[in-house]
């Protein structure tokens, strides 16, 4: 059985892909927070700006079967769009749930995969993408990928302690502060603090939710 908050065709907002169009397809459920705002401060995740929660969302639902979530993601790419499909397994964590099945599955339907995910989790390696966006404390566990994006700042997870692993691309991600608490002026800071340290580390570049700032999903 696979729980999924919800599904949507859009662009991809961050990182390598950003301008991409690809279905999103989040699942239920996050190992590193429950969701409820009672318990944020108390998690190892402090600052996650999505509803993941239940499966009550736009194109959400229970799928029994990989073949049948699979035919469910390829409906969503729209007909007599040009490219291979491409569907974005997020969350909360989508290793929770996304396994060798499903993947076949949605190659069987010449769907390009990639997941976004906290890192915790290995990820089999017939995953076409893999973003990794490590978080606070928590031990990672993928190591190696496409990309890793890194939530900027958490002082228990720096830049400097995973500029090593094997990944092709190195994004530091500005931290929504302004989505928990409504301050834009510190927003603002942490967005510089961002492209400071970005510039004097060439090695890591700057991703900012694009989405966000154009009014999609």
């Amino acid at each position: 059985m696979y729980l999924v908050k919800e599904m949507f065709y859009s662009l991809q907002g961050e990182g390598a892909q950003t301008g991409r169009p690809a279905v999103f397809c989040r699942f239920s459920g996050c190992n590193l927070w429950n969701g409820q705002e009672r318990s944020r401060e108390k998690s190892i995740c402090t600052f996650c700006d999505t509803d993941f929660v239940g499966t009550d969302g736009h194109g959400g639902g229970k799928f029994r079967e990989p073949e049948e979530l699979a035919l469910a993601v390829n409906q969503l790419w729209p007909k007599g769009v040009s490219g291979k499909p491409y569907v974005i397994c997020t969350g909360g964590e989508p290793m929770m749930q996304v396994d060798e099945a499903l993947i076949t599955a949605f190659h069987n339907l010449d769907l390009e995969v990639a997941v976004e995910t906290n890192g915790t989790l290995p990820v089999p390696e017939s995953v076409d993408w893999i973003c990794v966006s490590p978080k606070g404390t928590a031990t990672l566990v993928q190591t190696k990928g496409d990309e890793l994006k890194l939530v900027y700042p958490q002082y228990d997870a720096m830049p400097e302690k995973f500029e090593d692993l094997v990944f092709d691309y190195f994004y530091i991600q500005p931290k929504d502060l302004a989505y928990i608490a409504g301050d834009v002026g510190v927003q603002s800071d942490v967005l510089r603090q961002s492209i400071d340290y970005c510039m004097t580390h060439p090695k890591w570049r700057l991703s900012i939710q694009t989405h966000k700032e154009i009014g999609i999903e």
